[in-house]
């Protein structure tokens, strides 16, 4: 039941965040509350760790979209630049592979190494997502993919079909914002001509 509730409000979360809406943080809140649950009990402890970073990134994300939709009367998707990108996934691989070496020398989780390195990188993809950057759906495909296996692999059969439909949000939510950065760039251009003429 607990993975169930957290599945269903997972979903909800993500669904939200893909129209953009501001109310996805505050249910992406009680999911990250109660997969942590879910994964200490299934000796993830890296991905339990995880949902305690989220709940620090979704309310810097809520208060950073919640301002930025009072001061420009929707929320705009920001590019990120090349540097920037291959910076925080250095970091992400970096931080995982540290959490990893911890888990394994210290712990006795279930697959150290692929989920620190996962924990990392959803880490990454959750910042790009509180600083709005179309990137963050990349990232959230590229790992969901790899957390089916590894959630099939541990018996979390409810969850490994919630990333299934995760990847599928994910490619909802990068058609979405692609089409808004398209729509952004498109509405800028215009606003430039029309001030030069």
């Amino acid at each position: 039941m607990l993975e169930w509730s957290a599945a269903l409000c997972s979903i909800l979360g993500v669904l939200l965040m893909a129209q953009r809406r501001v109310v996805a943080w505050p249910v992406g809140l009680l999911s990250v509350a109660l997969y942590a649950l879910v994964f200490a009990e299934a000796k993830l402890y890296s991905d339990t760790l995880l949902q305690v970073a989220f709940a620090g990134f979704l309310t810097y994300g809520w208060i950073n979209w919640h301002r930025h939709a009072a001061d420009e009367g929707a929320i705009r998707i920001v590019p990120l630049s090349r540097s920037k990108l291959l910076r925080d996934l250095a970091l992400g691989v970096a931080g995982g592979l540290g959490l990893g070496a911890c888990m394994h020398l210290f712990t006795d989780a279930a697959l150290p190494w692929l989920d620190a390195l996962l924990t990392g990188l959803s880490l990454v993809a959750q910042w790009w997502q509180a600083r709005r950057h179309v990137a963050t759906w990349w990232l959230w495909i590229a790992v969901d993919v790899v957390y089916v296996g590894a959630y099939l692999l541990k018996s979390l059969h409810v969850t490994a079909a919630l990333y299934v439909f995760f990847l599928g949000l994910a490619v909802i939510g990068l058609r979405a914002w692609s089409k808004a950065t398209s729509s952004s760039t498109a509405d800028s251009a215009t606003a430039a001509g029309s001030s030069s003429s």
